[in-house]
């Protein structure tokens, strides 16, 4: 019997040297050559968010397992995967540590002298969101939360663990826009249902904004209305903005890069841990599928999984989360004078792909 095939993106780190060999057919490609010629003969498919997985990539193939080794999915047309028997995993979680430090390093930046006496609103109390709020907690300022599913699902939160359920009560958005010093994004992105959340961040919610916040997207970049923070940006609505995630990437608004506190091109959670926790979660699950399948061995399966390091901790153990721990582990303003140095959308990408990834706190 031929080996399955398997096509990693050559972009996705610390995937261990010789994996699966002699039990499958590895292939590393980089995201211009996933194209549905090269996924033909594919048992299994494994990419970041720059591949679009859907019928036009899929549909001839005979992929039946797809990895992203992100948090999100936007990427991948689940319905369509769903009805056609096509497995998808994600990484959720994976670089929420790494966003955390991007947001409270951002924070304790730009209001140096004022960062204890906020009120700092979330919006998204996920796995991103949660630590973020755990790391305010510790650090003794005031967080409020907006989360509506989690509201209807959980109707409250639990300040000492956030992930949880608890009795700490969620705020609308109209309240977090009344209340909050500091406004920091952590949500999906969502077009329809329920609970949709692109653009939740627009002309009405700038024009409620009561405090003059700090803004800040490190979820995805068109939860947030371009043209609506620039203007409020003009009209001193709000203090500015910090952007990782833009609308358009790679071809990213001038006129916000120009007017950003700091402007990143979506690194927050590109750190060496992250990455490990990713790449671990998606291969995991890869040698999973291909056992359960039939199509690698039980000796390869566990020979595999003996060559995963484990997934790192949010933070090691006994590590305490401190203002000037934050500060020294990373400084988003070396990323934004990168990115504003002769910007053009390829140098947006060039920036991403090329980044040397940096530890998370407490990590070195």
């Amino acid at each position: 019997m031929s080996l399955p095939e398997v096509i990693i993106e050559s972009h996705i780190p610390f995937v261990p040297e010789g994996f699966l060999a002699g039990a499958a057919h590895v292939r590393f490609l980089a995201p211009e050559a996933i194209t549905p010629e090269s996924v033909r003969d594919a048992a299994a498919l494994i990419v970041r968010t720059r591949t679009r997985c859907d019928a036009a990539l899929l549909e001839k193939s005979a992929v039946l397992f797809v990895a992203t080794a992100t948090i999100g999915t936007d990427h991948i047309d689940m319905p369509w995967c769903r009805s056609n028997g096509i497995k998808v995993v994600s990484a959720p979680g994976c670089n929420a540590p790494a966003v955390a430090q991007y947001v409270w390093s951002s924070i304790i930046r730009l209001l140096p002298d004022t960062w204890r006496e906020i009120t700092l609103g979330i919006v998204g109390l996920g796995h991103v969101g949660s630590i973020v709020a755990d790391w305010g907690r510790r650090l003794g300022v005031r967080v409020i939360a907006c989360d509506p599913p989690r509201r209807r699902d959980h109707g409250g939160w639990n300040a000492a663990d956030p992930y949880s359920a608890g009795t700490e009560s969620f705020c609308t958005l109209a309240e977090i826009a009344r209340q909050a010093d500091v406004v920091t994004f952590h949500t999906p992105h969502v077009r329809e249902g329920e609970f949709p959340t692109h653009h939740i961040a627009g002309k009405e919610f700038f024009d409620s904004l009561e405090r003059c916040p700090l803004i800040i997207n490190a979820a995805r970049g068109p939860i947030i209305d371009t043209e609506a923070i620039l203007s409020a940006s003009a009209a001193k609505k709000c203090f500015g903005s910090v952007v990782d995630c833009w609308e358009g990437e790679p071809a990213i608004s001038g006129d916000l890069l120009a007017s950003a506190l700091i402007a990143t091109p979506h690194i927050a959670g590109y750190s060496v841990e992250g990455k490990r926790r990713a790449t671990h979660t998606v291969l995991t699950a890869l040698v999973e599928d291909l056992s359960r399948r039939g199509l690698v061995s039980d000796a390869d399966a566990a020979a595999a999984m003996s060559q995963l390091p484990p997934s790192p901790p949010a933070v090691p153990a006994g590590f305490r989360i401190t203002p000037e721990a934050i500060v020294a582990s990373y400084d988003p303003m070396a990323d934004t004078a990168l990115l504003r140095n002769g910007f053009t959308p390829g140098r947006f990408e060039q920036l991403r792909n090329g980044y040397a990834l940096r530890h998370e706190v407490g990590f070195s």
